[in-house]
């Protein structure tokens, strides 16, 4: 279990990130059509995932602003933007936004991906959504750097996330 704050309180998440140089834990996220897709989906591809809890926040909604921004300039990279929002929310979003270099995904239907990342809120006023992260994953999907937003009103260290595609 992770230990984060909101606001300066602590809530806790069902458990911790995936280990640096293991094996991303698969997954099965609803698409914006909501077609399922898994991990081997983007087998081959440099995978940055930026979790969070809800598009209606205004720092979910910068961070995948700023991603979309971003993976415009990424060779060989998908950025998945992954919450718990039902994907006709999603598509409301990223179509007022002109927001067209990301994919955006869903946990809304087996709430799998929260557990097996350890990403749930077990707690607080959020319980139940995912929690802030950041994920990066080499085209063999392995885990190649990891980052859990403390203080979840902040936005996660976008340029040491797009660095560890470099070094990938």
């Amino acid at each position: 279990m992770a230990t984060v704050t909101l606001k300066g309180n602590a809530i806790h998440t069902s458990g911790n990130l995936p280990e640096i140089g293991s094996s991303a834990p698969d997954f099965n996220l609803a698409k914006s059509d909501l077609s399922t897709t898994t991990l081997s989906d983007y087998k081959g591809k440099k995978v940055v995932m930026n979790i969070f809890h809800s598009l209606d926040t205004g720092t979910c909604a910068n961070s995948v602003r700023q991603f979309n921004l971003e993976a415009a300039e990424l060779d060989n990279t998908l950025v998945l933007c992954i919450s718990r929002d039902l994907p006709f929310a999603m598509n409301r979003f990223c179509g007022a936004e002109g927001i067209d270099n990301v994919e955006t995904l869903s946990d809304f239907k087996d709430w799998n991906f929260g557990k097996s990342y350890g990403l749930e809120y077990i707690d607080g006023p959020i319980q139940g959504l995912l929690s802030r992260a950041i994920v990066v994953l080499n085209e063999d999907g392995k885990v190649i750097y990891t980052e859990q937003v403390q203080e979840t009103v902040e936005e996660p260290n976008y340029k040491a996330a797009l660095e560890a595609l470099m070094d990938a």
